[in-house]
């Protein structure tokens, strides 16, 4: 593997949507790369050597990882169906594959000694602890997440122009919780390609057999009005060109390389991806029905510059995504974890549990983390007026809970009460609402206490939602009225 050392080679980024700038920052802050925003939203572009690959994988704001292989600005599509396939077709033996395999390969290295740690830590949890009926909700919780876990990037947003192939026949509903799943799901009918579908390659066939047949699939994602083939013949053709060229064979579920071909108007990038599953899935256990994804809940932070000492809190965490990303990148302030539902706070507070675990698992020790849960009334919080620093939550939709009617009282109320706990002058809150008009609306009655800063337009499971950089002004909020 060492051929694969030195030399940059570019890496690509999925993203949630509207977060691009925020993620490349995170780039250049931990890697000292540089990033580069594409045009087809979500996604980012850097170069770093392969030996970082680990400290890539580590990045918060990102879902998943591909090596490109190699980028196309202006590629120039033939109007005639069988030519412009013809062309993808030839592409394929005109591509420099040699290094980016070399890449892949060192990142299935390394994903071999993370599944091998893993497996032992699961087997050391499974001798300890006996199946119960909380096993049998978390089970229940992560079928539920698969309709329910919001952000897809950029996936729906183009619906009108992006072939999705057979995914038009069997969409996934709003909140699908992987943007590639959404999106991947282009050419399941068409065999040869081997395309579509979540990846889900078994561990055990990785490196096994004959390494010279490996199974492979291609996903194609396509976005424009001036193509004239779709997703799925375009993945079949290139799919084809490349089992000829490499004699690998195609599978679509138990694949070993995905290659992806993304074509945005007239950019074409084909990569080699390096994750099997998005990086979002990473703290949450227990989900609910309207489980944030932890790169949301990155760039959501990361927006309000938290500072050593702040005290955060999410009034209305539900599984607890906000504030244990939170206690897990910024482990100097303190946060606290609140709902007024009974069930969510059982769930985050199972959340909280399983990253204990995995934290002594890792480590060898039980250190804490500094993140505490409560049940609360987020209209009455148990809070001292001006003892916040900053306030991130994930406010009602009015869809899969409450309603758009109730949140017509409750915006204005709940601006209100975090008013009055957010500290005058500094304080400031981010918060995340497909509801933008009540929004709006209740921000207007509180222009003495909120001044609205920067507004990210994000994509949160095929609906167009807003995340809302809130300051604290100087003005002194209604104190708190005792009734004792």
């Amino acid at each position: 593997m060492a051929e694969a050392a030195g030399a940059a080679v570019v890496i690509g980024a999925t993203v949630p949507t509207g977060f691009e700038l925020t993620a490349a920052a995170e780039v250049e802050e931990k890697l000292g790369a540089r990033a580069g925003v594409s045009r087809d939203r979500g996604k980012i572009y850097f170069g770093v050597a392969p030996e970082r690959l680990p400290q890539v994988h580590r990045l918060r704001s990102v879902d998943n990882l591909f090596v490109v292989v190699q980028e196309f600005k202006d590629f120039h599509f033939k109007e005639s169906k069988e030519e412009a396939l013809k062309d993808l077709e030839d592409l394929v033996k005109k591509l420099p594959w040699t290094e980016p395999l070399k890449v892949w390969e060192l990142n299935n290295s390394l994903k071999k000694k993370k599944t091998k740690r893993k497996k032992q830590n699961l087997q050391n949890a499974a001798s300890k602890e006996k199946l119960n009926g909380d096993g049998e909700e978390e089970r229940e919780q992560k079928d539920a997440s698969d309709q329910s876990c919001p952000e897809d990037a950029a996936g729906t947003e183009r619906a009108s122009t992006e072939d999705t192939g057979a995914a038009q026949g069997e969409a996934p509903q709003p909140g699908s919780d992987d943007d590639e799943d959404n999106k991947q799901s282009d050419a399941k009918e068409e065999a040869p390609a081997g395309s579509g579908g979540e990846a889900k390659a078994a561990e055990g066939q990785k490196g096994e057999g004959d390494a010279s047949v490996l199974k492979f699939r291609v996903t194609c994602n396509r976005a424009g009005d001036k193509h004239s083939f779709t997703s799925n013949e375009a993945a079949r053709d290139f799919g084809g060109a490349v089992q000829e060229h490499f004699q690998w064979k195609a599978d679509m579920t138990n694949f070993d390389v995905e290659v992806l071909l993304n074509i945005h108007n007239n950019e074409v990038v084909v990569g080699i991806a390096l994750t099997e599953e998005s990086l979002h899935r990473r703290n949450i256990t227990h989900f609910g029905p309207t489980t944030l994804r932890s790169t949301l809940a990155y760039g959501m932070l990361r927006l309000c510059d938290p500072q050593p000492t702040d005290i955060i809190i999410d009034p209305m965490c539900g599984t607890g995504a906000i504030p244990i990303e939170g206690a897990t990148e910024w482990p100097s302030c303190y946060h606290i974890a609140g709902d007024n539902n009974p069930q969510a706070v059982k769930r985050a507070a199972n959340n909280i549990s399983s990253l204990l675990k995995k934290n002594e698992n890792k480590e060898g020790t039980s250190s804490g983390i500094p993140l505490d849960i409560i049940q609360w009334d987020i209209c009455n919080l148990p809070l001292r007026t001006g003892s916040v620093d900053i306030i991130v939550t994930d406010m009602p939709f009015g869809k899969r809970i409450g309603s758009k009617k109730k949140n017509w009282d409750l915006y204005p109320a709940c601006l209100t009460e975090m008013g009055r706990i957010c500290r005058p002058g500094t304080g400031r809150a981010v918060l995340l609402t497909q509801d933008k008009k009540c929004f709006a609306k209740a921000l207007s009655r509180m222009g003495h206490i909120w001044r609205k800063g920067q507004t990210v337009w994000v994509n949160v499971g095929g609906l167009h939602a807003a995340v809302y950089l809130l300051k604290r002004t100087w003005e002194r909020a209604e104190e708190k009225r005792s009734f004792w």
